[in-house]
């Protein structure tokens, strides 16, 4: 099939839009609507000057959203002197499997000229994920020991290089899963936080809902500027670039409840292309009527400091600190 832009040879067919897409269309698209997400996010205030610069931290793995996204951002600001750009990667404590994308970081970062940080679940908590996995203490997926502790080094290093927004690599099929299982699991305090942490405007955004998200002082604001791109594009688009993503699935991978609802997306959109995009477009709309009523302001109030390490939590004790003192008494 040939190209609907420029009747080239076509390497995608995006059935949810009818479009069969040569290479550089399809490259040209992915960078399109990452540009059109930063603006309708409103991500760069209108306060941000070279004097005073914002300063991105990257949340870095290695795999193909995270170099993708890497990459284009540098594109998009490497002569605006207004954002700058940091990328923090973790290592998990993984054999065989980190260090192999972590190699890849080194070499995006290494070519882009940009800020490399790395943490390791070793020097922060003394754990590595593969000997969490043998012990198990809660009896959990190793996804969310994982999640725990990464969102924790995230959080804190991101404060500590002074950012002043974390960015990560979600691409829509992560979003449009996230959403979904919210909606079944009933969870509306969830999706109230989901908008104001990660998929609410930035004051100065031209997104569709009429909300701003609530400020957070107690986390520092998250954004996604590819969870408009399906994820097969995200992968093409680093083929293409020829980037140094490493994509192999974590061995201790086995979320099986999002797999189901990975397997139900992966119909959905088969048998109704556009599933996905419909998902978020409701959603999102969903998500900032929910932040409305159990959102905002006052539900950072119930934000105090762990009692341990004073890290944010509604609780005595963060999950992260209930999680260690578990497996330290194995």
């Amino acid at each position: 099939m040939e190209c609907d832009k420029c009747g080239s040879d076509a390497v995608l067919h995006a059935a949810y839009s009818g479009l069969y897409l040569c290479e550089d269309h399809l490259c040209r698209a992915v960078e399109k609507r990452l540009r059109r997400r930063v603006r309708e996010d409103g991500l760069v205030p209108d306060d941000a000057t070279p004097e005073d610069p914002e300063t991105w931290v990257i949340g870095l793995s290695g795999g193909k959203d995270s170099v993708v996204l890497t990459h284009i951002l540098h594109d998009v600001f490497e002569r605006d002197p207004r954002i700058e750009l940091v990328a923090l990667s973790i290592h998990e404590g993984i054999e065989g499997y980190r260090d192999k994308s972590l190699e890849a970081c080194e070499e995006l970062t290494d070519d882009l000229g940009i800020r490399h940080e790395v943490v390791s679940y070793e020097s922060e908590f003394g754990v590595q994920m593969d000997d969490v996995v043998e012990d198990d203490p809660e009896g959990m997926a190793a996804c969310a020991y994982c999640g725990v502790f990464r969102r924790d080094v995230l959080s804190r290093y991101a404060e500590e290089l002074g950012a002043d927004k974390l960015l990560t690599g979600h691409n829509l099929d992560d979003e449009a899963e996230t959403a979904l299982m919210n909606f079944l699991e009933g969870d509306v305090d969830q999706i109230a936080k989901h908008f104001d942490a990660s998929l609410g405007p930035f004051e100065g955004g031209d997104a569709p809902t009429d909300r701003t998200r609530a400020n957070q002082d107690h986390h520092i604001p998250r954004a996604k500027p590819l969870r408009d791109v399906p994820e097969k594009e995200i992968a093409l688009y680093a083929r293409f670039r020829d980037l140094p993503a490493h994509i192999t699935e974590c061995p201790h991978s086995s979320e099986a409840y999002r797999g189901e609802i990975q397997e139900l997306m992966l119909g959905l959109e088969e048998n109704h292309p556009g599933t996905r995009h419909s998902i978020m477009a409701g959603y999102e709309k969903l998500a900032a009527l929910a932040a409305d009523a159990f959102g905002g302001e006052d539900s950072a109030k119930d934000f105090g400091e762990c009692d341990n390490c004073g890290a944010p939590t509604a609780r005595d004790i963060c999950r992260k600190c209930n999680l260690i003192e578990a497996l330290e008494a194995v």
